[in-house]
């Protein structure tokens, strides 16, 4: 009797080890293809996108696949992958909002001069007003995340950058509409390019600087093709680029309500916070590396910084003007960009 028991229990066991196996290893019910721009040795890659895909396909038990596919590998450019997630060429997408010029000109405040803190400060602040002020800007895709890179430096084939009068006449990269602005103010010839054509831009004579963050600049080799670098002090930046991370509205909305709630627990102002902290985080990594390998850094100074900031200003002034120009309060709208950042700044202490 006590042997029959035995293997009664033991069947019980085995019956349950077999039907968990079969469940783990089913089919996904939904497999999605996430797309983004940067190689797969990019941090936002490796740290970000494909554990948020593993992440959620744990806590969906499986139900939901997500196919990361790195470097435009679906094809299309980089500022094309908005509409490619808008028109359900992919599931999931994530790129530069300043790649599309004038489509999220709300957003655009975050992208002046001097107006970014850390990544992760900007980041909760950016989400925070993505969801009560952009809803419009915002309505053809299922937002995840709103969040900002950390402040990028000055990259420079040349001479160190150290006065706004080093940069006359030197071709600039510029990430977005508002730095370009800027740049020309300051006698740049700036160069508006993605990431992704700095490096051969860079090698190739037609940018003598790149503006961008030092997570980047490794996975980039922009710390081999450049030996100056220049960056700004304080609890500001010199600028930075805003990140929407989106999903197909079709694609969400066909999810069963269990599982839009694993996709809602993995989006929001925590994911925002999350990603901004890892690129906070990078950004000193990348900095570490580019300095070992003997390559020459200046911080301006704080009276510097403050010119610098004083002869940008009429494009914080110009981006005032034309919101309210739109119909908008632009200065109601700086205002709350700005106070959404320091009250982030002092919540997280970054």
């Amino acid at each position: 009797m006590k042997i029959k028991n035995l293997l009664v229990a033991l069947g019980v066991t085995l019956g349950s080890l077999t039907t968990a196996f079969h469940a783990q290893a089913a089919e996904p019910e939904y497999t999605f293809k996430l797309h983004h721009f940067l190689p797969p040795m990019a941090m936002a890659h490796k740290k970000i996108l494909q554990p948020w895909a593993d992440k959620v396909m744990k806590e969906s038990g499986g139900r939901i696949k997500i196919d990361v596919f790195p470097a435009m590998q679906l094809g299309g450019k980089p500022p094309q992958l908005l509409d490619q997630v808008r028109k359900g060429v992919v599931d999931i997408s994530w790129t530069v909002g300043g790649y599309t010029p004038g489509r999220f000109p709300k957003a655009s405040v975050f992208e002046l001069p001097f107006m970014a803190a850390s990544a992760e400060a900007t980041s909760m602040a950016l989400q925070e007003y993505g969801e009560e002020e952009m809803q419009d800007e915002l309505s053809d895709v299922h937002v995840l995340a709103l969040h900002t890179h950390a402040p990028g430096s000055l990259h420079s084939r040349g001479e160190l950058l150290k006065t706004s009068a080093d940069v006359k006449g030197l071709k600039l990269r510029a990430p977005n509409k508002a730095m370009a602005e800027a740049f020309d103010i300051m006698g740049a010839a700036p160069v508006f390019m993605p990431v992704t054509q700095m490096s051969s831009a860079l090698s190739k004579g037609i940018l003598d600087v790149a503006a961008l963050p030092f997570e980047v600049v490794v996975p980039m080799k922009i710390n081999q093709l450049t030996n100056n670098h220049t960056l700004v002090s304080g609890d500001r930046g010199l600028y930075t680029q805003f990140f929407v991370f989106s999903m197909n509205k079709k694609t969400y909305a066909k999810l069963p309500a269990e599982l839009k709630k694993v996709i809602d627990n993995n989006a929001g102002i925590e994911l925002s916070r999350h990603i901004g902290s890892l690129f906070d985080q990078s950004e000193q990594a990348g900095y570490d590396i580019t300095a070992a390998g003997g390559n020459h850094f200046y911080t301006l100074p704080a009276s510097e910084a403050a010119h610098w900031k004083k002869q940008m200003q009429p494009v914080t002034d110009a981006w005032i003007n034309d919101m309210t120009d739109d119909g908008l309060n632009g200065q109601a709208l700086y205002n709350k960009a700005n106070a959404l950042i320091t009250k982030y700044l002092q919540q997280t202490g970054s």
